[in-house]
C-alpha cells in the first residue's frame, strides 16, 4: 500500500483565512492522512508553531515532512540558511526536508565536502524540480542530480508531476529520465490548453499523471499538492490515488 502524503497546499484557503498549520494537521488527520508535509512560507509566527507541531506529530505518531522554497545555491555558494532549516526540522520532528537547486551552474567547488555535512543529520535531503528556469526544467535537475551521485552525496530527488508545464518540460520525458533519483512524488494535475498552465485536482487537467506514475518508483511516498475548495475534494484525490496502487 502507497504511504499517503498530504501537503499543506491543499488546505491553503483555510490557512489564507487566518488557521496555522498547527490548525490545520487535525483536519489532515481525520481524514485518514498520517504523513503530513508543512510549508515554512505557511509559517506567520515559527516560534511559536513549531513546538505545537512537535507535540502533534508526538501525539499522533505523524511522519513529518518539511517543505521549503529556498535555494541549495546562491550566486554559485551554497546557502548559508540551510542550517537554519534543519534545525527548524529537528524542533519538529520531521524525516524528509525539500529545497530547490538553485545557482549550481556558477558552483566550482568540492560538491561532497559543500553537501555532506547538510545530508549528514538524519534527515532527507532532497530537492524538487520547481516552477523557474534555472530549477525547473529537466537538464538543470538532471545535471545536478547526475554530480551529486558522482560526488556520492546522498541527495535525492522529490519529482514534482505539475510543475513540469509552467516551464515548457514534457513531465512523462522528465519522469523515465529522472526515475533512479526519485525518493518522493508530489502528484498534481494541471490544465495546459491556456495561455499558462493551472493546477488543478486530478483528473481534471489534461496530464496523464497515472502513466507517469508508472515509470516512477513505487515505493515512495506520494503527496497530494494543490489548493482544494473542500475535504470531498481531498478524500477523491485519496481514493484516486490508492486506487491507482492497488490497481
Amino acid at each position: 500500500m502507497v504511504q499517503l502524503a498530504a501537503n499543506l497546499l491543499l488546505l491553503a484557503d483555510e490557512w489564507q483565512a487566518g488557521k496555522s498549520q498547527a490548525e490545520l494537521i487535525p483536519e489532515l488527520i481525520d481524514l485518514g492522512f498520517n504523513t503530513i508535509e508543512v510549508r515554512r512560507e505557511y509559517f506567520r509566527d515559527i516560534d511559536k508553531e513549531m513546538p505545537q507541531i512537535a507535540q502533534l506529530v508526538k501525539e499522533h505518531n505523524l511522519t513529518l515532512y518539511y517543505s521549503v522554497p529556498d535555494d541549495v545555491f546562491v550566486d554559485g555558494q551554497v546557502n548559508q540558511d540551510l542550517q537554519t532549516y534543519l534545525d527548524e526540522g529537528k524542533q519538529m520532528g520531521i524525516k524528509k526536508i525539500k529545497w530547490n537547486i538553485g545557482d549550481f551552474a556558477n558552483f566550482d567547488e568540492d560538491l561532497t565536502d559543500a553537501l555532506n555535512p547538510l545530508v549528514s543529520q538524519g534527515i532527507e535531503v532532497n530537492i524538487e524540480n520547481d516552477q523557474t528556469q534555472i530549477s525547473g526544467r529537466l537538464e538543470p535537475v538532471q545535471d545536478f542530480l547526475d554530480a551529486v551521485q558522482t560526488a556520492n552525496v546522498d541527495l535525492g530527488y522529490v519529482y514534482d508531476l505539475g510543475n513540469w508545464p509552467f516551464v515548457g518540460e514534457d513531465p512523462l520525458k522528465a519522469a523515465k529520465a529522472l526515475a533512479p533519483y526519485v525518493r518522493y512524488i508530489h502528484v498534481k494535475d494541471d490544465v495546459t490548453s491556456g495561455k499558462a498552465p493551472v493546477t488543478v485536482p486530478l483528473d481534471e487537467g489534461d496530464l496523464p499523471w497515472r502513466d507517469i506514475l508508472d515509470v516512477l518508483p513505487h515505493n515512495v511516498p506520494v503527496a497530494i499538492e494543490y489548493p482544494t475548495q473542500n475535504h470531498d475534494v481531498i478524500t477523491t484525490a485519496m481514493e484516486k490515488v490508492n486506487d491507482y496502487f492497488q490497481a
